[in-house]
């Protein structure tokens, strides 16, 4: 089986707390507050490693949580930092969020990288609430909870020639006959089930790479038989073999269908340059129908060879043709604005000061990014901190808005995992 596609869950590391603390050194009467930040936590990041080739190592392990920040220390000693965990993926991953179907990032370069999951800011000590009007404050703030989310992986196989055409066009044969890949043959349908992989290696500086993608069938491009799941693939070729079986009994309407499929999935696929190889010429059946299959092509406007991938006939000439071809082609490149970089925080979901309050069975419940996360970091034991989370509350609209729905003394007042009774 081809590991193509994965669905991870990935979480920030949670920040460390910080503290409390006040100097207590000999002959100093009034030291001041000491009490140092937590360390941040750290970062999920997914980074390109050319060795890997599938998403199968997903299948093993789907859930990767960075190290949590430490808390900090008397003395102003910040938290060290968590760790960060990197995970491999292989080039041709597409990252989108699994809830959204938002595209996150796609990784092709060798050694990118792309955050997907950031870790939590540690949180402040009393020393860095020290002001001119409160010197010996005793307020801390919990560590900010990493992010987290489910996210989903697509391969998408890099390759500059994609062989495509009907099941058992010869396309397994033609690239077993010009490159090292091995792939599966047998006289079957969808003998391949999954994109093989070759080096074309002509000369010493004539190389590329060529992928076997799948034989489509009417009807591909609504998913029938193997069609969607490996039309993505050949959308990252430059250039298209497009192979005809020769002993087919109509290889024009092989052509025509195979086209039809490509332009129903994207526009793009069909208008890629296709070199036509007319298969399986060492057949006299298949030489009876050369001329004419070539005269109908050259027409229309595409480049057409005879060839066998069985006996080598015209092969080499057939790649040195697509390499000519690949030449003329800039290769595209993806403008970074086209990917911008991700954090929580940019979402719409996550915009500051957003918030929604709803009537639940048991009182009300309060959402928003910033009301939750400052629930998260107060820390409750404080009576500075309880003041200070309802000076931030006030400030945020909540408190006032919370009075505009009704909400009366002793009811329950839920944001993120907390409950609070309110009181006026």
């Amino acid at each position: 089986m081809f590991y193509d596609e994965a669905k991870v869950y990935v979480k920030g590391g949670d920040g460390g707390d910080g503290v409390v603390a006040f100097r207590r050194e000999k002959y100093v009467p009034h030291g001041g507050p000491s009490g140092g930040d937590g360390g941040d936590g750290g970062d999920v990041v997914f980074y390109v490693d050319t060795h890997r080739s599938t998403l199968y190592h997903f299948s093993k392990r789907t859930h990767f949580k960075a190290g949590r920040g430490q808390h900090g220390r008397g003395s102003n000693q910040r938290g060290a930092s968590g760790d960060d965990v990197r995970v491999a993926v292989p080039p041709g991953t597409m990252v989108y969020d699994a809830e959204t179907a938002e595209l996150l990032g796609d990784l092709t370069e060798p050694a990118e990288t792309l955050t997907v999951a950031h870790g939590g800011r540690g949180g402040r000590g009393n020393a860095s609430f020290a002001s001119s009007t409160d010197q010996a404050p005793r307020v801390a703030e919990h560590g900010e909870p990493g992010e987290e989310r489910w996210v989903r992986l697509e391969l998408k196989v890099l390759a500059d020639v994609g062989l495509v055409g009907m099941p058992n066009a010869g396309k397994s044969t033609l690239l077993a006959a010009t490159t090292a890949a091995r792939p599966k043959i047998a006289a079957y349908p969808f003998t391949t089930l999954q994109p093989n992989l070759g080096v074309v290696a002509l000369d010493a500086e004539t190389e590329f790479v060529m992928a076997d993608i799948p034989g489509l069938i009417e009807g591909a491009s609504q998913g029938k038989g193997l069609g969607h799941e490996f039309l993505r693939h050949i959308e990252r070729t430059r250039v298209l073999i497009h192979l005809l079986d020769g002993l087919s009994g109509d290889p024009m309407e092989d052509f025509r269908a195979i086209n039809a499929e490509l332009e129903a999935f994207s526009e793009d696929l069909a208008e890629k340059p296709q070199l036509v190889a007319f298969n399986k010429i060492d057949m006299p059946q298949a030489a009876a129908h050369w001329p004419e299959v070539k005269e109908v092509l050259e027409d229309e406007g595409y480049p057409v060879m005879a060839i066998s991938a069985l006996t080598r006939e015209n092969t080499r000439e057939l790649l040195y043709r697509a390499h000519a071809m690949l030449a003329e082609i800039p290769e595209e490149e993806i403008e970074p604005e086209q990917l911008p970089v991700f954090r929580l925080e940019d979402d719409e979901r996550r915009a500051a000061g957003r918030f929604t309050i709803e009537r639940v069975e048991d009182g009300w419940r309060v959402s928003g990014v910033d009301v939750e996360r400052l629930v998260a970091m107060t820390v409750w034991n404080l009576d500075e901190s309880v003041q200070r989370f309802q000076r931030q509350l006030r400030g945020m609209g909540v408190t006032e808005a919370l009075r505009e729905v009704g909400v009366e003394p002793g009811d329950t007042v839920t944001i993120g995992d907390t409950d609070l009774v309110w009181e006026d």
